[in-house]
């Protein structure tokens, strides 16, 4: 029996942050799993889906601001993203969200547990996807894909950051302001982005290659 043991017991060397991230991705993969009807990525698609992951990728890098427990101020990183969704509906555009949510757990983790994990990451940037209900406004679908961010960030603030909250201030109101002014400052970039005259005529005209 204590041989059996001994061949786990490495298994109690796993950290909790690990044990969150590993929870996190398989709780991911069955969403996508549950998908996988309703969504059907041909060549051109995964192409299109990767340069906006990529694209996305490199502009997180440029901070103009970061704070301290996670989220950033850069210049416009969530815009291919929107413009996946835009071209190609909800379900790609979660889809190829969600897969640039792991990228940022990759890249920029902060882990209190896991459905934190789950809602800060996987959760908030798949709900990039929801622009993709509105695929005749760009504009709305940016306004209503970054709410969608939001809220996710909001609940996560909410249930797990409390402690960070100043003495006396409700755990609400301070998830309020502080993901209120980091993604509404992210979004605003964008929407301002989007509407310019020369990147709105080269979203259209590659929109009808994309979609060809």
């Amino acid at each position: 029996m204590s041989y059996l043991l001994s061949i786990f017991s490495d298994f109690a060397q796993i950290k909790p942050v690990t044990l969150s991230v590993i929870l996190a991705i398989l709780l991911a993969a069955f969403l996508l799993y549950l998908m996988r009807k309703s969504v059907k990525f041909d060549t051109k698609m995964l192409v299109y889906g990767a340069l906006s992951i990529a694209i996305s990728f490199v502009l997180s890098y440029i901070r103009f601001y970061h704070w301290p427990q996670g989220g950033s101020i850069t210049p416009a990183s969530m815009l291919p993203l929107f413009i996946f969704a835009y071209y190609y509906g909800p379900g790609p555009g979660v889809i190829v969200g969600m897969a640039y949510g792991f990228l940022q757990l990759i890249q920029d983790p902060f882990i209190v547990q896991w459905v934190q994990v789950l809602l800060d990451y996987p959760l908030a940037f798949g709900a990039l996807g929801l622009a993709g209900f509105f695929r005749k406004n760009l504009s709305l679908g940016i306004l209503v894909g970054g709410f969608g961010r939001f809220f996710s960030h909001f609940l996560s603030g909410v249930f797990f950051f409390a402690s960070y909250a100043p003495e006396g201030m409700s755990p609400i109101v301070y998830s309020l302001l502080v993901n209120g002014s980091i993604i509404g400052v992210e979004v605003a970039i964008c929407f301002a982005v989007s509407l310019i005259p020369q990147v709105r005529n080269a979203i259209e005209e590659i929109k009808k290659k994309a979609i060809a």
